[in-house]
Protein backbone atom coordinates (compact mmCIF):
# COMPACT_ATOMS: atom_id res chain seq x y z
CA UNK A 1 0.00 0.00 0.00
CA UNK A 2 1.25 3.16 -0.71
CA UNK A 3 1.59 6.23 0.88
CA UNK A 4 1.47 9.91 0.07
CA UNK A 5 1.84 13.51 1.72
CA UNK A 6 -1.45 14.62 -0.62
CA UNK A 7 -3.88 12.40 -3.00
CA UNK A 8 -5.73 14.39 -5.21
CA UNK A 9 -9.21 12.54 -6.65
CA UNK A 10 -10.09 13.54 -10.26
CA UNK A 11 -8.01 15.48 -13.04
CA UNK A 12 -10.69 18.19 -13.67
CA UNK A 13 -10.05 21.86 -13.70
CA UNK A 14 -9.74 21.97 -9.99
CA UNK A 15 -7.41 19.20 -9.97
CA UNK A 16 -5.09 19.66 -12.51
CA UNK A 17 -4.86 23.22 -11.03
CA UNK A 18 -4.61 22.31 -7.17
CA UNK A 19 -2.11 19.75 -8.91
CA UNK A 20 0.06 22.19 -10.98
CA UNK A 21 0.03 24.81 -7.74
CA UNK A 22 1.36 22.15 -5.53
CA UNK A 23 4.45 21.22 -7.57
CA UNK A 24 5.40 24.80 -8.93
CA UNK A 25 5.21 25.85 -5.31
CA UNK A 26 8.50 25.44 -3.56
CA UNK A 27 7.07 25.26 -0.21
CA UNK A 28 5.55 21.70 -1.48
CA UNK A 29 8.89 20.01 -3.40
CA UNK A 30 9.40 17.68 -0.14
CA UNK A 31 6.16 16.49 -0.51
CA UNK A 32 4.32 13.42 -2.59
CA UNK A 33 1.51 13.97 -4.65
CA UNK A 34 -0.90 10.91 -6.05
CA UNK A 35 -3.46 12.77 -8.76
CA UNK A 36 -6.02 9.40 -9.75
CA UNK A 37 -7.80 10.19 -12.71
CA UNK A 38 -10.10 6.84 -13.99
CA UNK A 39 -10.33 8.77 -18.07
CA UNK A 40 -7.14 8.31 -19.73
CA UNK A 41 -8.15 10.83 -22.09
CA UNK A 42 -10.78 13.29 -21.37
CA UNK A 43 -10.94 14.85 -24.68
CA UNK A 44 -12.54 18.43 -25.47
CA UNK A 45 -15.69 17.29 -22.93
CA UNK A 46 -16.22 21.13 -21.87
CA UNK A 47 -15.81 24.92 -22.74
CA UNK A 48 -14.49 27.19 -19.67
CA UNK A 49 -15.05 31.08 -20.17
CA UNK A 50 -14.03 33.84 -17.57
CA UNK A 51 -13.03 37.60 -17.72
CA UNK A 52 -10.69 38.73 -16.19
CA UNK A 53 -8.15 42.32 -16.72
CA UNK A 54 -5.07 42.51 -18.92
CA UNK A 55 -2.88 39.37 -19.18
CA UNK A 56 -3.35 36.36 -17.60
CA UNK A 57 -1.99 33.33 -17.16
CA UNK A 58 -3.82 31.11 -19.46
CA UNK A 59 -3.90 33.28 -22.40
CA UNK A 60 -1.21 31.09 -24.44
CA UNK A 61 -3.76 28.36 -24.13
CA UNK A 62 -7.46 30.18 -24.72
CA UNK A 63 -9.24 30.09 -28.19
CA UNK A 64 -10.61 33.17 -28.42
CA UNK A 65 -11.11 36.28 -26.33
CA UNK A 66 -13.86 39.30 -26.53
CA UNK A 67 -13.82 42.85 -25.93
CA UNK A 68 -17.40 43.21 -26.33
CA UNK A 69 -20.82 41.63 -25.31
CA UNK A 70 -24.26 41.94 -26.25
CA UNK A 71 -27.06 40.99 -24.22
CA UNK A 72 -31.19 40.93 -24.98
CA UNK A 73 -33.97 40.53 -22.95
CA UNK A 74 -37.74 40.96 -24.26
CA UNK A 75 -37.56 44.99 -24.09
CA UNK A 76 -34.28 45.96 -24.00
CA UNK A 77 -30.76 44.96 -25.97
CA UNK A 78 -27.77 46.58 -26.16
CA UNK A 79 -23.93 45.80 -27.14
CA UNK A 80 -21.17 47.55 -24.84
CA UNK A 81 -17.59 47.57 -23.90
CA UNK A 82 -16.35 44.95 -20.92
CA UNK A 83 -13.26 47.50 -20.52
CA UNK A 84 -11.45 46.59 -18.88
CA UNK A 85 -12.25 43.33 -18.92
CA UNK A 86 -12.01 40.65 -21.42
CA UNK A 87 -14.37 37.48 -21.86
CA UNK A 88 -11.89 34.87 -22.37
CA UNK A 89 -12.53 31.01 -23.97
CA UNK A 90 -10.41 27.83 -23.49
CA UNK A 91 -11.31 24.58 -24.46
CA UNK A 92 -10.97 21.60 -22.27
CA UNK A 93 -8.75 19.88 -24.48
CA UNK A 94 -6.30 22.31 -24.91
CA UNK A 95 -5.90 23.14 -20.95
CA UNK A 96 -5.79 19.24 -19.93
CA UNK A 97 -3.09 18.51 -22.53
CA UNK A 98 -0.96 21.18 -21.26
CA UNK A 99 -1.85 20.80 -17.58
CA UNK A 100 -0.92 17.03 -17.60
CA UNK A 101 1.94 17.62 -19.59
CA UNK A 102 3.19 20.24 -16.53
CA UNK A 103 2.33 17.51 -14.17
CA UNK A 104 4.27 14.81 -15.57
CA UNK A 105 7.22 16.75 -15.20
CA UNK A 106 6.85 17.27 -11.75
CA UNK A 107 9.30 15.33 -9.75
CA UNK A 108 6.67 14.75 -6.52
CA UNK A 109 3.50 13.83 -8.49
CA UNK A 110 2.52 10.49 -9.63
CA UNK A 111 0.04 10.68 -12.24
CA UNK A 112 -2.34 7.32 -11.99
CA UNK A 113 -5.41 6.24 -14.26
CA UNK A 114 -7.37 4.04 -11.86
CA UNK A 115 -11.13 4.67 -10.82
CA UNK A 116 -11.54 5.20 -7.22
CA UNK A 117 -14.07 3.64 -5.45
CA UNK A 118 -14.24 4.79 -1.61
CA UNK A 119 -12.51 7.28 0.54
CA UNK A 120 -12.28 6.37 4.48
CA UNK A 121 -10.50 8.43 6.91
CA UNK A 122 -8.54 6.94 9.67
CA UNK A 123 -7.29 8.51 13.17
CA UNK A 124 -4.09 9.91 11.49
CA UNK A 125 -4.41 9.39 7.41
CA UNK A 126 -7.16 8.57 5.02
CA UNK A 127 -7.27 5.45 2.59
CA UNK A 128 -8.26 5.42 -0.79
CA UNK A 129 -9.47 2.14 -2.72
CA UNK A 130 -9.30 2.49 -6.37
CA UNK A 131 -10.22 -0.36 -8.37
CA UNK A 132 -6.38 -1.30 -9.26
CA UNK A 133 -4.87 -0.39 -5.46
CA UNK A 134 -5.12 0.93 -2.22
CA UNK A 135 -3.21 4.38 -1.29
CA UNK A 136 -2.57 6.18 1.62
CA UNK A 137 -2.23 10.11 2.63
CA UNK A 138 -2.14 12.53 5.59
CA UNK A 139 -4.87 14.63 3.36
CA UNK A 140 -7.49 14.09 0.16
CA UNK A 141 -8.83 16.49 -1.94
CA UNK A 142 -11.57 15.23 -4.01
CA UNK A 143 -14.06 16.14 -6.85
CA UNK A 144 -16.24 13.16 -6.45
CA UNK A 145 -19.54 14.51 -6.48
CA UNK A 146 -22.89 13.41 -5.67
CA UNK A 147 -26.40 14.54 -7.02
CA UNK A 148 -27.81 12.14 -4.77
CA UNK A 149 -26.55 14.02 -1.14
CA UNK A 150 -27.28 17.65 -2.69
CA UNK A 151 -31.22 16.74 -3.91
CA UNK A 152 -31.98 14.84 -0.71
CA UNK A 153 -31.57 18.34 1.31
CA UNK A 154 -34.54 20.70 1.28
CA UNK A 155 -32.67 23.74 3.30
CA UNK A 156 -31.91 25.12 -0.18
CA UNK A 157 -33.43 25.20 -3.68
CA UNK A 158 -31.26 23.20 -6.14
CA UNK A 159 -30.98 24.59 -9.64
CA UNK A 160 -28.92 23.53 -12.78
CA UNK A 161 -27.14 25.67 -15.29
CA UNK A 162 -27.55 22.96 -18.31
CA UNK A 163 -27.01 23.64 -21.72
CA UNK A 164 -26.37 21.79 -25.17
CA UNK A 165 -23.77 23.91 -27.56
CA UNK A 166 -23.03 23.20 -31.68
CA UNK A 167 -20.19 24.46 -32.82
CA UNK A 168 -20.74 25.28 -36.19
CA UNK A 169 -19.47 26.49 -39.39
CA UNK A 170 -21.81 28.32 -41.86
CA UNK A 171 -21.60 28.73 -45.79
CA UNK A 172 -21.75 32.58 -45.18
CA UNK A 173 -20.60 35.50 -42.99
CA UNK A 174 -23.40 35.74 -40.39
CA UNK A 175 -21.37 36.28 -36.94
CA UNK A 176 -20.03 39.33 -35.50
CA UNK A 177 -16.08 37.59 -34.30
CA UNK A 178 -15.27 41.01 -32.01
CA UNK A 179 -18.49 40.57 -29.96
CA UNK A 180 -20.01 37.49 -27.85
CA UNK A 181 -23.72 37.32 -26.88
CA UNK A 182 -23.31 36.96 -23.43
CA UNK A 183 -27.07 36.65 -22.67
CA UNK A 184 -29.77 36.73 -25.31
CA UNK A 185 -33.17 36.15 -23.40
CA UNK A 186 -35.33 37.25 -26.61
CA UNK A 187 -35.85 33.03 -27.25
CA UNK A 188 -39.36 31.79 -25.68
CA UNK A 189 -38.82 31.09 -21.87
CA UNK A 190 -41.75 28.60 -21.47
CA UNK A 191 -41.93 29.30 -17.76
CA UNK A 192 -38.19 29.07 -17.23
CA UNK A 193 -34.92 31.45 -17.66
CA UNK A 194 -33.77 30.25 -21.03
CA UNK A 195 -31.08 32.15 -23.36
CA UNK A 196 -28.90 32.04 -26.30
CA UNK A 197 -25.03 31.91 -25.77
CA UNK A 198 -23.17 32.92 -29.00
CA UNK A 199 -18.94 33.00 -28.66
CA UNK A 200 -18.15 33.59 -32.50
CA UNK A 201 -14.60 33.12 -33.82
CA UNK A 202 -15.15 34.13 -37.12
CA UNK A 203 -17.71 35.60 -39.52
CA UNK A 204 -18.47 31.95 -40.08
CA UNK A 205 -17.65 29.81 -36.75
CA UNK A 206 -19.27 29.95 -33.71
CA UNK A 207 -20.32 28.03 -30.42
CA UNK A 208 -24.21 28.47 -30.13
CA UNK A 209 -25.32 26.91 -26.42
CA UNK A 210 -28.87 26.84 -25.50
CA UNK A 211 -28.86 27.22 -21.63
CA UNK A 212 -31.11 26.65 -19.40
CA UNK A 213 -30.98 27.99 -15.41
CA UNK A 214 -34.15 25.79 -13.90
CA UNK A 215 -34.16 22.55 -11.84
CA UNK A 216 -35.40 20.24 -14.78
CA UNK A 217 -32.98 19.18 -17.69
CA UNK A 218 -34.55 18.79 -21.24
CA UNK A 219 -34.63 16.14 -24.23
CA UNK A 220 -32.09 16.86 -26.39
CA UNK A 221 -34.22 17.12 -28.63
CA UNK A 222 -35.95 20.41 -27.21
CA UNK A 223 -32.05 21.70 -26.84
CA UNK A 224 -31.43 20.91 -30.33
CA UNK A 225 -34.68 22.41 -31.78
CA UNK A 226 -34.17 25.63 -29.84
CA UNK A 227 -30.33 26.14 -31.34
CA UNK A 228 -31.69 25.31 -34.91
CA UNK A 229 -34.89 27.83 -34.71
CA UNK A 230 -31.92 30.71 -33.37
CA UNK A 231 -29.59 29.92 -35.81
CA UNK A 232 -32.52 30.08 -38.78
CA UNK A 233 -34.37 32.70 -37.24
CA UNK A 234 -32.19 35.27 -35.17
CA UNK A 235 -29.43 35.08 -37.26
CA UNK A 236 -30.30 34.05 -40.53
CA UNK A 237 -27.91 31.20 -41.04
CA UNK A 238 -29.78 28.98 -42.90
CA UNK A 239 -26.64 26.39 -44.33
CA UNK A 240 -24.36 25.48 -42.25
CA UNK A 241 -21.98 22.46 -40.71
CA UNK A 242 -22.26 20.88 -36.77
CA UNK A 243 -18.32 20.71 -35.97
CA UNK A 244 -18.83 19.11 -32.71
CA UNK A 245 -21.34 18.98 -30.04
CA UNK A 246 -20.97 19.82 -25.52
CA UNK A 247 -23.40 19.31 -23.41
CA UNK A 248 -22.64 19.55 -19.66
CA UNK A 249 -25.05 20.53 -16.28
CA UNK A 250 -23.53 22.55 -12.89
CA UNK A 251 -25.54 22.58 -9.61
CA UNK A 252 -26.87 25.90 -9.02
CA UNK A 253 -27.28 25.65 -4.88
CA UNK A 254 -26.09 27.71 -1.68
CA UNK A 255 -26.21 24.47 -0.18
CA UNK A 256 -23.49 23.71 2.40
CA UNK A 257 -20.54 21.61 0.26
CA UNK A 258 -18.19 22.35 3.39
CA UNK A 259 -20.10 20.10 5.92
CA UNK A 260 -18.31 17.08 4.19
CA UNK A 261 -14.60 17.90 4.97
CA UNK A 262 -12.87 16.95 7.59
CA UNK A 263 -9.72 17.39 8.93
CA UNK A 264 -8.17 14.93 6.02
CA UNK A 265 -10.54 15.30 3.45
CA UNK A 266 -11.56 18.40 1.12
CA UNK A 267 -13.49 18.47 -1.47
CA UNK A 268 -12.89 20.79 -4.59
CA UNK A 269 -14.01 21.83 -7.97
CA UNK A 270 -17.94 21.22 -8.31
CA UNK A 271 -17.78 19.25 -5.04
CA UNK A 272 -16.71 21.44 -3.05
CA UNK A 273 -19.36 24.58 -3.75
CA UNK A 274 -16.57 25.99 -6.25
CA UNK A 275 -19.51 27.00 -8.63
CA UNK A 276 -20.71 30.16 -8.31
CA UNK A 277 -24.45 29.80 -7.10
CA UNK A 278 -25.93 31.86 -8.90
CA UNK A 279 -24.32 31.40 -12.26
CA UNK A 280 -22.56 28.21 -12.57
CA UNK A 281 -19.19 29.61 -13.75
CA UNK A 282 -16.55 27.81 -12.19
CA UNK A 283 -12.77 28.01 -13.82
CA UNK A 284 -11.91 31.10 -11.95
CA UNK A 285 -13.56 31.01 -8.31
CA UNK A 286 -11.80 27.49 -8.73
CA UNK A 287 -8.12 28.96 -9.79
CA UNK A 288 -8.88 31.51 -7.01
CA UNK A 289 -10.24 28.98 -4.40
CA UNK A 290 -6.70 26.85 -5.53
CA UNK A 291 -4.50 29.97 -4.31
CA UNK A 292 -6.28 30.50 -1.09
CA UNK A 293 -5.76 26.57 -0.48
CA UNK A 294 -2.05 26.79 -0.90
CA UNK A 295 -2.22 29.31 1.94
CA UNK A 296 -3.73 27.44 4.51
CA UNK A 297 -1.79 24.39 3.89
CA UNK A 298 1.05 26.51 4.88
CA UNK A 299 -0.49 27.74 7.61
CA UNK A 300 -1.05 23.94 8.98
CA UNK A 301 -4.74 24.69 9.04
CA UNK A 302 -7.50 22.11 9.80
CA UNK A 303 -8.95 21.53 5.92
CA UNK A 304 -12.46 20.96 8.01
CA UNK A 305 -12.09 24.96 8.55
CA UNK A 306 -11.53 25.73 5.16
CA UNK A 307 -13.93 28.27 3.09
CA UNK A 308 -16.35 30.64 4.66
CA UNK A 309 -19.82 32.16 4.00
CA UNK A 310 -19.59 35.68 2.17
CA UNK A 311 -22.10 38.35 1.61
CA UNK A 312 -21.93 37.33 -1.95
CA UNK A 313 -23.65 33.58 -0.95
CA UNK A 314 -26.27 35.55 0.25
CA UNK A 315 -26.99 37.24 -2.63
CA UNK A 316 -26.76 34.32 -4.27
CA UNK A 317 -29.16 32.79 -2.13
CA UNK A 318 -31.96 35.43 -2.35
CA UNK A 319 -31.70 35.07 -6.36
CA UNK A 320 -32.29 31.37 -6.27
CA UNK A 321 -34.82 31.64 -3.82
CA UNK A 322 -36.63 33.78 -6.24
CA UNK A 323 -35.66 31.83 -9.51
CA UNK A 324 -36.99 28.47 -7.38
CA UNK A 325 -39.93 30.38 -6.50
CA UNK A 326 -41.08 31.68 -9.93
CA UNK A 327 -38.25 30.13 -12.53
CA UNK A 328 -39.53 32.62 -15.44
CA UNK A 329 -38.16 35.77 -12.99
CA UNK A 330 -34.48 35.05 -14.23
CA UNK A 331 -34.88 37.06 -17.32
CA UNK A 332 -37.06 40.44 -15.89
CA UNK A 333 -33.85 40.42 -13.72
CA UNK A 334 -31.15 40.10 -15.91
CA UNK A 335 -32.94 42.63 -17.99
CA UNK A 336 -32.97 45.07 -15.30
CA UNK A 337 -29.49 44.55 -14.46
CA UNK A 338 -28.26 45.33 -17.65
CA UNK A 339 -30.18 48.02 -18.49
CA UNK A 340 -29.60 49.96 -15.42
CA UNK A 341 -25.93 49.41 -14.80
CA UNK A 342 -22.76 49.12 -16.99
CA UNK A 343 -21.25 45.86 -17.51
CA UNK A 344 -18.21 46.08 -16.24
CA UNK A 345 -19.53 46.98 -13.06
CA UNK A 346 -22.16 43.62 -13.17
CA UNK A 347 -18.99 41.70 -14.38
CA UNK A 348 -17.04 43.16 -11.38
CA UNK A 349 -19.97 41.91 -8.92
CA UNK A 350 -20.25 38.43 -10.48
CA UNK A 351 -16.43 38.57 -9.52
CA UNK A 352 -17.33 39.11 -6.16
CA UNK A 353 -14.84 41.70 -6.26
CA UNK A 354 -17.24 44.93 -5.16
CA UNK A 355 -16.97 46.88 -2.86
CA UNK A 356 -20.31 46.91 -0.28
CA UNK A 357 -21.42 50.28 -1.73
CA UNK A 358 -21.30 48.54 -4.76
CA UNK A 359 -23.07 45.75 -3.89
CA UNK A 360 -25.85 47.83 -3.38
CA UNK A 361 -25.94 49.57 -6.65
CA UNK A 362 -26.01 46.40 -8.22
CA UNK A 363 -29.07 44.86 -5.96
CA UNK A 364 -30.94 48.13 -6.02
CA UNK A 365 -30.91 47.77 -10.31
CA UNK A 366 -32.78 44.52 -9.58
CA UNK A 367 -36.70 44.02 -9.35
CA UNK A 368 -36.81 44.86 -5.40
CA UNK A 369 -40.20 43.34 -4.16
CA UNK A 370 -38.89 40.07 -5.30
CA UNK A 371 -35.61 40.61 -3.30
CA UNK A 372 -37.12 42.25 -0.62
CA UNK A 373 -40.28 39.44 -0.27
CA UNK A 374 -36.97 36.63 -0.50
CA UNK A 375 -35.36 37.75 2.11
CA UNK A 376 -38.52 38.36 4.54
CA UNK A 377 -38.53 34.54 3.55
CA UNK A 378 -35.32 33.29 4.82
CA UNK A 379 -35.76 35.92 8.03
CA UNK A 380 -39.14 34.63 8.80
Amino acid sequence: MDSYDYIIVGAGAAGLLLADALGRDPFFAGHSILLLEKEANKGNDRTWCFWETGEGPFDPLLSHSWERLMFAGQAYADRFSIAPYRYKMLRGADFYREYERRILKAPNIRLLREEVTSIREKEDWVVVQTRGGKYTASSVFTSLFSWKDLLAQTRYPVLQQHFLGWFIRAQSPVFQPEEATFMDFSVPQKGNTRFMYVLPFSEREALVEYTLFSPDLLENVEYEAAIRHYLQNNLKCQEYTILEKEKGRIPMSCYDFTARNTNRILHIGVAGGWAKPGTGYTFMNSRRKVCALLDHLKKGKSLSVFGKRTRFWWYDLLLLDILQRDNAKGRLIFESLFRKRKASLILRFLDEQTSLWEDLRVIWACPKKDFFMALLRRIF
